[in-house]
């Protein structure tokens, strides 16, 4: 006799994860409509929706096109002709409200065995089975219905109203009355399967509430404490007791091994118990042989790791769980073990694959003594920490389970059981404590040092908020079961091991889809060159489809992940993935129906709009109006328009698809115009003002503008206002209504080209076409000076004594004009410097005396003389022996302010020489 395999709850809840995800499908809910149903639902061939009526011009045998889901409007914005849709006949009505009334009654006795007294578990898995496919026959049958009525209406429209005056006619009177009957039958029916479809969302969120219910009670129900004398007491009356039990325990399997112990079933449960043996011991040295972890290899890559960590780890766990199957099957086929105590030799048989799979997992991404194959960043010391603490606490679990199962194997006392759960978890948290502890910052800085450490800084990492909460977890699970709180303590003891297998795994996924998919596309590799030459995509479209795929793939992996946790808090998979199809596919908010999916394909459709209006913008531009005699501006102009039109049209599209009307459009800017109306002028204005600068972009970041007196880097544009950075570095926030009807000076809106003119001013003697030459050779010798344009010279002024020049170039980035200027400042000088073009200004060369003054100068050299000959020097030289004679102070800088023989020009002012 052949049993199902024994599987703990988190196990069924992960089966029924992926049972329903098969059944949502395409496959599945095709196969829902032709499938046999499960016995509590109604019968496929009553439940289901009746085939719709050939259509005129339709052949036999061919499907009908499908109706839309009732609140979504039709994919094209204009809709085609509505096809004649013909009102079912009496019989075909009659049937749709038997299958209606069998669905009815269904529907009633899944509700009365959800709102009983006394309902199991089992009651209401059974009510909640099936129920999605009732909810969507009902669906089906609205959906083929509400056609019907709007054409039974119209084609009572068309009679017209009945005259208030006088007698209708006959015929046209039997007429009406036909087709009022045909309207409240069709409207009657529809009525009746939503207020189905109603009720069978009620059930679902009663079977929910319920669920939930129980798992809250059982959670928090409270028993006597481990500090309890009275739980003791309980515990060694009740040991006689279940010692018996245990006893009869092997008497059973002696029995079993007495009536069932063939040669045939003793060697094949012989051979398991060899082969699971050989793969538990082999599973150590095959691991290691075949992970390829070689520990000459100083410096692996990443993807290496990665690599032998996989090969580790499933090479560490799959043989543990083969074995243990292997042993679980012929202990399940020979019938050498009493059927109460399998679920005992499953649960040590899954313990011993679970610490199979711990240790593997702490090989794979630890690699104890291999610290350069090393996954996870963490130390030496912190590894072997690790790996120790995971196999420990595995080990606790998996006894405790053992226990566990043998308790209920036994029917062993309710004391007993609360014991050993207790102790369980109260161990468990004895080990979680003891390795927060070691891993500690002060942990290891002890060891380094001759005292106790004493810490100089706070922990700013994420390993103090996390330590934190696990000494919580460690709090609760420990002081739970000595106040009577067992089931709470155990629970969380399985979810804390639960939750951080999860996010190891999760790790390990999302690193490996960071190194398999992002690095191998963002790396010079095989794959990488060959999409490079045979898609012609760049380089960097590779980098953001890495970018994309990576992020796609770790956006699943944490659903997933996120699911797996909330799966045994009461979170049934079947509503959650009711929740997802609702969501997706369309929820009721009020009156309003949201569909992600008609979101989805609505934006879809802007952006197809979007992309075509580029298409025939860039077309209008580059080939159809150049080859016009219209003028730049008014091509521009056209351009412009047919951008805008475009946006409007495939904006229109968008929302006729959402369907939104002009009508709910024209209700939504009343309201705007009202509020704008009270003072909203500002905050609507910069708020437009935002969408057109994000639009059009005539300022982007990154762009260097001059708006007023700030000068500075756009650094953040939002809808309200831009965030300007300047050079000194203040941040200016500018109201985007001022960059719109402002003048704003954007220096990088063509290109970051930018211009450096310098002034240069020569001596008006020298040969101005050799000063621009010397000039332009210095900036053209520049690395940072573009060649094209090339540098040039303007002569702007012959002046009196200089001549002035200003030398223009351009750079190749705004942001190295000072640089450049400075550059060319100094070049310049020395090359004009060392030609003499500039010549070296001295302090007496300064002075400019003005023609004219020759009378003032002759009657203060004659007061000089004077004053020297008055003047009595005993023993004195002779002052007045011509160039020899001491002067006065202030004689000789009279003399040397006195211009030179012919040093006047024909201006009329003297120039000052050295």
């Amino acid at each position: 006799m052949v049993r199902r395999f024994f599987l703990s709850p988190r196990t069924a809840t992960f089966a029924a994860l992926l049972a329903s995800v098969v059944a949502l499908s395409p496959a599945a809910v095709t196969a829902q409509g032709t499938a046999p149903a499960p016995a509590q639902t109604v019968p496929p061939a009553q439940g289901t929706a009746p085939p719709a009526q050939p259509q005129p011009g339709h052949e036999q045998g061919k499907t009908a096109p499908a109706q839309p889901p009732q609140g979504q409007a039709p994919a094209a914005a204009a809709p085609p002709p509505k096809p004649v849709v013909k009102a079912p006949t009496a019989e075909a009505l009659q049937k749709i409200r038997e299958r209606l009334d069998e669905i009815k009654n269904d529907l009633d006795a899944r509700e009365k065995t959800v709102t009983g007294p006394n309902v199991a578990a089992g009651d209401l898995t059974r009510a909640r089975d099936g129920l999605d496919a009732v909810s969507d026959r009902i669906r089906g049958i609205i959906d083929l219905l509400t056609p019907r009525l709007e054409a039974a209406r119209e084609r009572l429209t068309q009679l017209g109203p009945k005259p208030k005056e006088g007698e209708e006619d006959a015929d046209l009177a039997k007429e009406r009355a036909e087709r009022e009957q045909a309207v409240t039958d069709i409207d009657g029916t529809q009525r009746l399967a939503k207020s189905l479809l109603v009720q069978s969302e009620q059930i679902v969120d009663q079977v929910t509430n319920r669920r939930r219910a129980a798992f809250t009670r059982g959670l928090f129900e409270r028993t006597s404490g481990l500090v309890s004398p009275d739980l003791w007491m309980r515990v060694a009356n009740d040991v006689p007791r279940d010692l018996r039990g245990l006893q009869s325990a092997f008497e059973d399997i002696a029995y079993l091994f007495s009536r069932n112990g063939t040669i045939w079933n003793l060697l094949l449960l012989g051979l398991a118990f060899g082969v699971s043996i050989a793969l538990y011991i082999g599973r150590r040295n095959i691991a290691p042989a075949l992970g390829r972890r070689d520990a000459s290899v100083t410096n692996p890559s990443r993807h290496r790791k990665l690599l032998a960590a996989w090969r580790v780890l499933l090479l560490g766990t799959g043989p543990a769980i083969a074995g243990s199957y292997a042993i679980y099957y012929a202990l399940d086929v020979t019938d050498l073990l009493p059927q109460r105590l399998l679920p005992v030799a499953s649960a040590i048989l899954i313990g011993l694959a679970f610490i199979a799979f711990v240790q593997a997992l702490c090989d794979a991404l630890l690699a104890v003594g291999k610290p350069a194959w090393r996954p996870a960043p963490v130390s030496d010391a912190a590894a072997w920490r690790i790996s120790t603490l995971a196999v420990s606490i595995a080990v606790v679990i998996t006894v405790s389970k053992s226990v566990e199962a043998l308790n209920a194997g036994i029917s062993a006392a309710l004391p007993i059981s609360i014991a050993t759960r207790g102790i369980g978890a109260v161990a468990a948290a004895l080990l979680l404590a003891i390795g927060l502890h070691r891993f500690a910052d002060t942990a290891e800085k002890e060891e380094a040092c001759f005292g106790p450490y004493v810490a100089t800084e706070t922990s700013t990492g994420i390993g103090g908020p996390l330590r934190i909460l696990g000494w919580v977890a460690v709090a609760v699970v420990g002081l739970a079961p000595l106040v009577g709180y067992v089931a709470l303590s155990a629970f969380l003891v399985d979810q804390l091991i639960w939750t951080a297998s999860l996010i190891v795994l999760l790790w390990l996924f999302i690193a490996s889809a960071d190194t398999f998919i992002g690095s191998t596309l963002t790396e010079d590799t095989k794959l990488a060159t060959a999409l490079q030459a045979n898609t012609g995509l760049r380089k960097r479209s590779l980098n953001q489809i890495a970018v994309l795929g990576t992020g796609a793939a770790r956006v699943v992996l944490i659903a997933i992940v996120a699911l797996l946790v909330l799966a045994p808090w009461g979170l049934d998979s079947t509503d959650v993935f009711s929740s997802v199809r609702s969501a997706f596919f369309g929820f009721k908010v009020g009156d309003v129906t949201i569909s992600l999916s008609s979101i989805v394909f609505g934006v879809g459709i802007l952006v197809l709009g979007v992309v075509i209006t580029r298409a025939v913008q860039r077309w209008l531009e580059n080939t159809y109006l150049p080859a016009t005699d219209l003028d730049a501006g008014l091509r521009n102009s056209i351009a412009t328009v047919v951008g805008y039109f475009g946006f409007l049209l495939a904006l229109a599209l968008a929302f006729s698809y959402l369907g939104l009307s002009l009508e709910k459009l024209t209700i939504v800017a009343g309201a705007l115009s009202v509020g704008i109306g009270f003072g909203l002028q500002s905050i609507v204005n910069n708020f437009v003002s935002g969408l057109l600068l994000l639009w059009e972009r005539p300022i982007r970041v990154g762009d260097q503008v001059v708006i007023g007196d700030s000068e500075g880097i756009v650094r953040r544009i939002s809808v309200r206002s831009t965030e300007i950075q300047t050079f000194d570095r203040s941040a200016v926030i500018v109201p985007n209504s001022n960059l719109i009807s402002g003048v704003v000076k954007n220096r990088v809106r063509g290109d970051r080209t930018g211009r450096v003119i310098i002034s240069v001013s020569v001596l008006r003697n020298q040969d101005p076409v050799r000063a621009a030459e010397m000039m332009v050779s210095c900036a053209a010798a520049h690395p940072d000076v573009l060649k094209e344009p090339p540098p040039r010279v303007v002569f702007k002024k012959i002046g009196d004594p200089f001549l002035d020049f200003d030398l223009i170039a351009m750079v190749t980035d705004v942001n190295l004009g000072q640089k450049v200027q400075s550059d060319l400042n100094f070049s310049v000088f020395a090359t004009l410097s060392e030609a003499g073009f500039i010549p070296a200004m001295g302090p007496a060369s300064s002075f400019v005396t003005v023609q004219g003054l020759e009378p003032v100068r002759d009657a203060l050299s004659q007061i000089a003389g004077a004053v020297v000959v008055q003047r009595p020097p005993d023993g004195a030289q002779d002052t007045t022996e011509g160039d020899a004679r001491e002067l006065p102070p202030g004689r000789d800088e009279v003399r040397r302010a006195t211009p030179r023989e012919g040093s006047r020009d024909t201006g009329g002012r003297t120039l000052g020489t050295n």
